[in-house]
């Protein structure tokens, strides 16, 4: 195994903190709660309150450069309760926010809530996310919870990714130069192997400074192997989170460490999409939604904190734990675009936090700031080494075509990688009559500005990557209309019905979905047409769809269920291959109009 490198950054911080001590003990101690005393202040030397400062986000996906378009941006609410766009992310502007927002926290510990791999853009994503770990590194992160997206390639890769080590197929990337892997931990306590009925990585962590101890719990939800791929989970068992989280958070303290923190890969949606939107204010109401409510409404009080992820929502909510003591939860978005600031005041007394004393804030990664110049040196050597695949144009747009920064279910981008795919599909077996797309495949937009060296209107082989970056095929099946109608249930029912996920349709499929009604009776069965034809039950259809959905991924078991498979080629070569055969740059392609899946509200 290589030898991991030094932590400059780290013992710049600890040699800070040291001197910050010496020179004076007032400036570590936090403003007392209520009741304290002189006497617990000078108590040994220390005061008996310590701020703790938690610095987290989640969701980065690989994200080195500043993302594109609408992926890109954060809403803020202002004075007057509009909300305004603001460009964010990058991770030269995120280790910026965090170096400037650790000054004078001599008590820091940054943490995230997983995926900060897989789906990633071509910078990251070419390399199988050495460069984003290699960013984790220099950033300074202290520890992180596993995500699904951490086994899109297998925990045998994940493996590496912790430890180090080059690429089984790819090798290493630079002469001379070996990955040395996560100088952090990856927590991943609820996911086993199936053998042995042990974690695969450490299931807890403690970050320890001065006396001071928070221990941290990671795990990602349950339903892992809903989203993720059969070959990345195989092998592998997900539990219940509260159910290890308790587990775990019991062992804590029997070891004596009193304040934990919960890093769980599931989140919620807020009311408000406005980064800076406080859940607890007067007439919120509950604030939050979604499967993390109840997860934090059933965690032990022993935990004091929860930071999540998954949704790519910024939240930051007061829950009431299993006692009716209200507990901090929060979310920063995605892509490097927010992180939270929490205060933890910590009782060197009783070694736990003063709950009633923690803060937490949601600060946006600006990038009017200065960039960190290591991260763009960072970017600039990863850059160099793919510049000649990443700037190979494959297309022409008239316009931007969205598909993650689509403000509805049905994105333009969808519908256009539905339509790649019927054409491949068609290459290959002139019988497929249609293709579905799963709207969490489409990980960015197609942005119509230039970029770079690039004219106005092109698509570089670096662009299409961004949004397709998961090495799918593209498979055939035989599905008979009765199960193309049940898939199409399955959006708004069984694991689908509290969070829709709405399938991009390729041209000709037509159908409506009635949200005032429940689960599979959403779908207005009468309303499903091919080419206007109303769909036979009893018919057989070709479809073609992505290796993911073909594996009854996201919930889509009907799909699954698929006769006569086909395995084509690349998901990606598919999608690039129908831009530069549709598109020149006299004759650009427009933005689809999304008009084939009818919701009513």
């Amino acid at each position: 195994m290589p030898v991991k490198r030094n932590r400059p950054g780290r013992r710049i911080r600890a040699a800070l903190a040291a001197t910050a001590t010496l020179a004076t003990a007032g400036a570590l101690v936090a403003a007392l709660p209520a009741g304290a005393t002189q006497q617990d202040r000078d108590r040994h030397g220390q005061g008996r309150y310590q701020d703790v400062q938690l610095l987290s986000f989640n969701d980065f996906h690989g994200n080195l450069e500043p993302p594109a378009g609408s992926s890109g941006q954060v809403t803020e609410k202002q004075a007057d309760g509009t909300s305004k766009a603001i460009d964010a992310g990058g991770v030269e502007y995120l280790a910026s926010s965090l170096r400037t927002a650790r000054q004078g926290h001599p008590y820091s510990v940054t943490a995230a809530a997983g995926d900060l791999v897989g789906g990633s853009p071509l910078l990251s994503g070419l390399f199988h996310d050495e460069p984003t770990v290699e960013a984790m590194n220099q950033l300074d992160l202290d520890v992180t919870s596993v995500g699904n997206h951490e086994f899109d390639e297998g925990a045998k890769e994940l493996a590496r990714l912790q430890n180090g080590g080059c690429h089984p197929d790819a090798g290493c990337y630079e002469d001379g130069r070996t990955f040395e892997g996560a100088d952090y931990p990856y927590l991943a306590a609820n996911v086993t192997d199936e053998k042995t009925g042990k974690p695969i990585l450490k299931p807890y962590w403690v970050w320890k400074n001065k006396g001071v101890k928070v221990g941290f719990i990671g795990v990602t939800l349950e339903g892992t192997p809903n989203v993720v791929t059969a070959d990345g989970v195989k092998g592998l068992k997900f539990h219940d989170e509260i159910e290890t989280v308790d587990k775990y958070a019991k062992i804590l303290d029997k070891q004596g460490v009193k304040s934990i923190v919960a890093l769980i890969h599931e989140g919620g949606a807020p009311a408000s999409g406005d980064y800076n939107y406080d859940c607890d204010s007067p007439g919120a109401g509950d604030g939050i939604s979604g499967p993390i409510v109840d997860i934090a409404k059933g965690i032990t009080p022993k935990v004091d904190a929860l930071v999540t992820g998954h949704t790519h929502q910024a939240y930051v909510c007061t829950i009431p734990d299993p006692s009716g003591k209200p507990r901090m939860v929060t979310s920063a978005s995605s892509f490097g675009k927010v992180y939270t600031d929490t205060t933890l005041t910590y009782d060197r007394r009783t070694r736990d936090i003063v709950r009633t004393s923690v803060k937490s804030a949601n600060h946006v990664v600006a990038r009017t700031q200065p960039k960190a110049a290591d991260m763009t040196s960072l970017i600039g050597r990863w850059d160099k080494l793919a510049a000649p695949v990443a700037n190979r144009p494959v297309g022409h747009i008239s316009a931007d075509i969205l598909g993650r920064g689509a403000k509805t279910p049905e994105e333009p981008l969808g519908d256009l990688i539905a339509d790649a795919q019927l054409a491949y599909g068609k290459s290959l077996d002139p019988k497929t009559s249609l293709a579905l797309m799963n709207a969490g495949g489409v990980r960015s937009d197609l942005v119509h500005k230039a970029s770079g060296s690039e004219g106005d209107g092109v698509v570089t082989y670096r662009e299409a990557f961004a949004v397709q970056p998961f090495s799918n095929t593209v498979n055939l099946v035989d599905l008979t209309g009765a199960q193309v109608v049940e898939a199409l249930q399955q959006q708004v029912s069984g694991s689908n019905e509290a969070s829709p996920r709405v399938l991009q349709p390729s041209s000709g499929l037509t159908y409506t979905i009635d949200m005032k009604k429940t689960g599979a009776a959403r779908l207005l069965v009468d309303t499903v047409k091919l080419n206007g034809a109303a769909i036979d039950p009893a018919a057989t259809y070709r479809v073609a769809m992505n290796s993911f959905l073909a594996g009854g991924g996201d919930g889509f078991t009907a799909l699954g269920q698929g006769k006569n498979p086909l395995v084509g080629g690349d998901d990606l070569k598919a999608f690039g291959d129908y831009l530069t055969a549709n598109s020149s740059a006299q004759k650009p392609i427009d933005p689809p109009k999304a008009d084939r899946v009818t919701i009513l509200k």
